[in-house]
Formats: C-alpha cells, structure tokens, sequence
C-alpha cells in the first residue's frame, strides 16, 4: 500500500490544531474525507484543507468514502460506538485517548478489533515524545541499572473548555481520564509493562462538582516496582508542570528537562544528552511520531504500538483508581 486514504470523524481543537496540519506533511497519506454534525465547521476545514469529501456523521461517511484508515477525535462517550462501526466496515482505526469512558466500552472496541482483523490504536502520544523516546532507550540500554520507581507529575490548565469534558457521563472522569491515563500508559512501557498488583488514590473537586481536578496515585507492580503520579487543573502553581523521573539502580532519567544521572567510577554525575528541541517542539513532534507509527502500521511497515489491548488494561488498572478514591482505600487486583 503505498497511499493511505484517510478520514477524521470529529473537528474539534485536536483535529484541527494537531490531526490536520500533520497529514497535511505526509506524503504517504491522503486526507479523503471528513465528518462533523456542525455544518459551518465542517465545510469552513473542508475548504481550508482541500479534502474532498465531507459528511454530517460517520455512517454517511462510511456508507460513501472508500478510505483505508479512520482518526477518531470526538468526544469520548461517541468513541466505542463509532469506531466499533468503523471497524465493522474493515477500517483501521487511531481513536484519541481515552479509548472509553470506561473498560467494558474499550473491551467491545478491542473484541470488534479482532473479530474484523483490523489495527484499533489508542492515540497515546506521550509515548511518542522525542524526550521519553530517549528516556525509553536509556532505560533499555541499562544505563540507570534495573528500574524499581517512577514519578511522574503533570499540572495544567484544563484540556478542553467543551461543555462535555467535566460531564461525567460523557467524559467518563476528570483529570485523571484526561492527563493520569497518558502518564499511567508512559510509566507502565518505561517499566516494560509489569503487573500492577495495587492502586491508592485520593481525588480532589476544588473548581468541579462531578470530575476530579485533582488526583494523586500510588501504583504498586511486581517486582516491587512503583508509580507515584500526579495530576492537576486547579494547583496554584506559576506555570505549567509536565516531569517524568524514573530511577535504576544505577542512577535516573528525568524528562523536561532531560537528564541522566549515573553512577561513574563510584561517584554520582549528571550527564545531559543532547535534545535541541523546546518544549512546544517536543508536544508537536509526540503527535507526528504517533501518527507515522498508525501510517506504518497499516502500510505492513512496523508493528502497531499502542494498543487497544494495551488501554483496555490501563481502563482496568483507572477504574480502581476511582474506586480508591471513592472507598478511600488501597484496591488490590488479583
């Protein structure tokens, strides 16, 4: 296959501030068609890009595009729904994180998935990071020793103003569904994925009634192996915080800035690799990196990374989150 004939099902910001301008770089890739239930939008992206086709929803859109691939940005509640719809219609399909509200959506998306043969990735892009890409390889490389700890904090402004992101019933969940799943999903494949054998969280709703805007977790794997994560929209800090430090044996890795610090003729030094990006590079570079692994994949290029297996296994690990919080107890998974 050497073009891949696109569509993306909902225009929101993420579509059109990130989905948009990057395929719009790809020469492998060919934007066919779009669909979005508001009209002005719609027709106003459709010009702006020159995509050819544009519908009301996504059935139309199945009914009459003949596209290879689906990028799903919706909102959350729409997501198993329509990409169990384009699944059936043997597309393959990147959905943005969360996959579901919850795991029995994402355990029907993944089911579809296999029943139809087809890719179902999860649009995970911190894993996509250039920083974190090098974190992983340092990790890999064994040059902190064994990792046993994670720390991961992310504090921000809200993601999205849209109506449906603090509604529990259409979001699924606040802060934690929203940034703690990215960084949950980045710490697990820094560690190689250990079992989680435990989570205690504790949740705040200091500007929200129904979403957390506020959690911190303890996550305990095999291999006495641990996640401390830590996620916000309402700490009164001076400006935005994302820091991710893992620590071996040997020494740690730490992102944003990046870092490595290790143990070198029995003293301790702090070496630098060299990563010329910014910041706003880094973000930028997360969803183009994730967008040519979804392309790849479906060319037969590389294996698909970022799995809808995979999410359904973070879904399990988030909902005992939520149910810590609530018992205000450690949850343990057997």
């Amino acid at each position: 296959m050497d073009m891949v004939r696109v569509a993306i099902i909902g225009l929101g910001s993420v579509a059109q501030l990130i989905h948009l301008p990057n395929i719009s770089k790809m020469k492998s890739v060919q934007l066919q068609s779009v669909a979005e239930v508001k009209a002005s939008r719609r027709i106003a992206i459709s010009e702006k890009f020159n995509i050819p086709e544009n519908y009301k929803d996504h059935r139309q859109l199945l009914d009459k595009s003949d596209v290879d691939a689906v990028i799903i940005t919706t909102p959350t509640a729409l997501h198993k729904d329509i990409a169990i719809d384009c699944l059936n219609a043997k597309k393959d399909v990147l959905v943005e994180k969360p996959i579901a509200r919850n795991y029995k959506e994402a355990a029907a998306m993944v089911q579809a998935a296999k029943k139809n043969k087809k890719h179902l990735m999860v649009g995970m892009n911190m894993r996509f990071r250039p920083d974190t890409l090098l974190l992983k390889t340092l990790i890999q490389s064994g040059e902190i020793g064994d990792p046993f700890y994670v720390k991961a904090i992310w504090i921000r402004r809200q993601s999205s103003r849209e109506k449906w992101f603090t509604k529990r019933e259409e979001a699924g969940g606040g802060v934690i569904l929203d940034l703690g799943i990215s960084l949950l999903d980045l710490s697990l494949s820094l560690l190689d994925h250990p079992v989680v054998e435990s989570v205690q969280t504790q949740n705040y709703y200091h500007t929200t009634k129904t979403i957390e805007d506020t959690s911190v977790s303890f996550i305990r794997c095999s291999d006495s192996k641990l996640i401390h994560i830590e996620t916000s929209w309402a700490l009164p800090v001076d400006k935005d915080e994302f820091k991710l430090s893992v620590y071996g044996l040997k020494g740690s890795v730490t992102s944003t800035p990046l870092h490595l610090y290790k143990k070198v003729e029995n003293k301790f030094v702090d070496l630098k690799p060299n990563l010329s990006d910014n910041p706003s590079q880094i973000f930028n570079k997360s969803y183009l990196n994730e967008l040519k692994s979804f392309i790849g994949a479906v060319r037969g290029l590389n294996p698909l990374f970022s799995t809808g297996e995979r999410a359904v296994e973070r879904l399990k690990i988030i909902e005992g989150m939520y149910k810590s919080a609530k018992k205000n107890h450690e949850i343990k998974f057997s």
